[in-house]
């Protein structure tokens, strides 16, 4: 059975790649930061499915903590297949407005803590000479959404990452592809003013937002054998907003 870590995976699109990679049979690993209770709740929901699951607290913008993470779960499993980095933040500023403690907050989550579990996963994975990393991005990696200079940055940086640890990892049996999701219904867009919401609906072809399990379902994708000559690749999943 492979054994499969999603970061910030207590809630959210985490959450739903946890339950997501479970169902399809996976160990799951379910990272989490703050929300110990909503983490147990996915663990719960996991086993009372008839699957496994351990929940793990990192700060993943740690590397001691993301280290302690993954010796935690190579010492429970004694090996790691799949690595989901999801957990990330959006500090929306504009340009004039950003503030060096909102910055550096989105480089240490959204770029270091990718690199930080992507560089643990790989060093266990070299062993089975197998693996798979998937990076969640965003479609503001792709088109100019205003306010998110910093955050657009950051997931930028994601699908270059994923292109070069992708050219990297091949040869180790390795794949490494991002999904960059659009407007997903989540709790960010749930609190947006009603007005907002009509208009990001009206903005996409589509004419609705995406749900959290379209999402796993593409990290599902990606994760299986049926994804096996994928690498290097950044699925935009975005109703057609970015066309």
């Amino acid at each position: 059975m492979k054994v499969a870590i999603v970061t910030g995976a207590s809630r959210g699109i985490g959450r739903a790649c946890a339950l997501r990679l479970a169902a399809d049979g996976m160990t799951l690993v379910v990272n989490y930061s703050h929300s110990e209770a909503a983490a147990a709740e996915v663990v719960d929901k996991i086993k009372a499915a008839g699957g496994d699951a351990l929940a793990v607290r990192a700060d993943v913008s740690n590397p001691a903590e993301v280290k302690e993470m993954f010796k935690t779960v190579w010492k429970t499993y004694g090996q790691i297949d799949v690595l989901v980095n999801n957990a990330g933040i959006v500090r929306d500023e504009y340009l004039l407005m950003l503030t060096e403690e909102n910055l550096d907050a989105c480089l240490d989550l959204n770029i270091k803590g990718y690199l930080y579990c992507a560089q643990q996963a790989v060093l266990k994975m070299f062993r089975k000479k197998s693996g798979v990393i998937i990076n969640m991005s965003s479609v503001s990696s792709k088109m100019a959404l205003a306010g998110q200079t910093v955050y657009s940055a950051t997931k930028g940086a994601v699908n270059s990452m994923t292109q070069t640890m992708a050219k990297e990892l091949a040869p180790y049996g390795i794949r490494v592809n991002a999904v960059a999701p659009g407007f997903i219904a989540t709790e960010m867009i749930d609190a947006l003013p009603e007005d907002k919401r009509a208009q990001y609906l009206t903005e996409g072809p589509l004419g609705r937002f995406g749900t959290v399990e379209d999402v796993a379902a593409v990290v599902s994708m990606l994760a299986s054998d049926g994804a096996a000559y994928m690498t290097g690749q950044t699925l935009v999943l975005d109703g057609g907003l970015s066309l």
